[in-house]
């Protein structure tokens, strides 16, 4: 069985990927910061007669991450590395002038650092893989200027220049960022608390990455509204 980690799996877009690839028969680890919910996600895909295990903690631990490589070598290795833990550097989100520089460090340390250093733990097993895959979870807003995400924004913008980078270096793996576009999620929720405007669930976007994964284009950044237009 081909094997994926998903970070930020515990809910929204990352617990709605697991499940679509635990359908398809992949063997998962899942990586969240509570315990409680990480663990009742991974028992309820584990219905799907698929291996998953659920290693809580935070991704800016190095620790850590060396325990999600480790658990996915021992399923087999990793033909699938998901970058979609994301932190906002402020509940809710504030104008730049007023951004708390620790919350800006946090948003850099979650979204982009500790993406880099999951790649490099996985690396020896991503290059091993007959179809090695990155996937960095990335947002419109590292590409538009918008209102009070612009600390966030800048996260995003980063670890999209850092995928591109790394496809130019891997010329062996397949390193996607993708835009979702707008879910409704918890993240959103904290982000901007007063927009009851509806939105998409994370389960409609799925299917991009899904697409993805089947043609398996070069490597490069990939919109979601977009993949799912085309792919009607």
């Amino acid at each position: 069985m081909p094997v994926a980690i998903i970070t930020g799996a515990s809910k929204g877009l990352g617990r709605a990927l697991a499940g679509a690839l635990a359908a398809r028969g992949w063997d998962l680890v899942l990586d969240a910061r509570t315990t409680e919910v990480l663990r009742r996600t991974a028992a309820e895909l584990e219905a799907h007669g698929t291996h998953v295990t659920a290693v809580s903690g935070d991704v800016t631990d190095a620790g850590h991450r060396a325990e999600l490589v480790a658990a996915a070598e021992k399923l087999g290795g990793v033909d699938l590395l998901v970058s979609n833990a994301s932190a906002l550097g402020a509940e809710p989100l504030v104008r730049l002038d007023a951004l708390p520089l620790e919350g800006l460090r946090r948003a850099l340390e979650v979204n982009l650092v500790a993406a880099l250093g999951l790649v490099q733990e996985a690396l020896p097993l991503l290059r091993a893989s007959e179809a090695g895959t990155v996937i960095t979870v990335s947002s419109d807003a590292a590409a538009e200027a918008y209102e009070t995400w612009g600390g966030y924004g800048a996260s995003k913008a980063a670890l999209d220049h850092l995928a591109a980078v790394l496809g130019e270096e891997e010329p062996g793996l397949r390193v996607w960022a993708v835009d979702p576009g707008d879910m409704a999620t918890d993240l959103y929720a904290a982000a901007v608390p007063d927009d009851d405007d509806p939105r998409p669930a994370p389960a409609g976007v799925v299917p991009a990455f899904l697409r993805l994964l089947d043609e398996r284009p070069a490597s490069g950044r990939y919109a979601s509204p977009s993949l799912l237009v085309e792919g009607r």
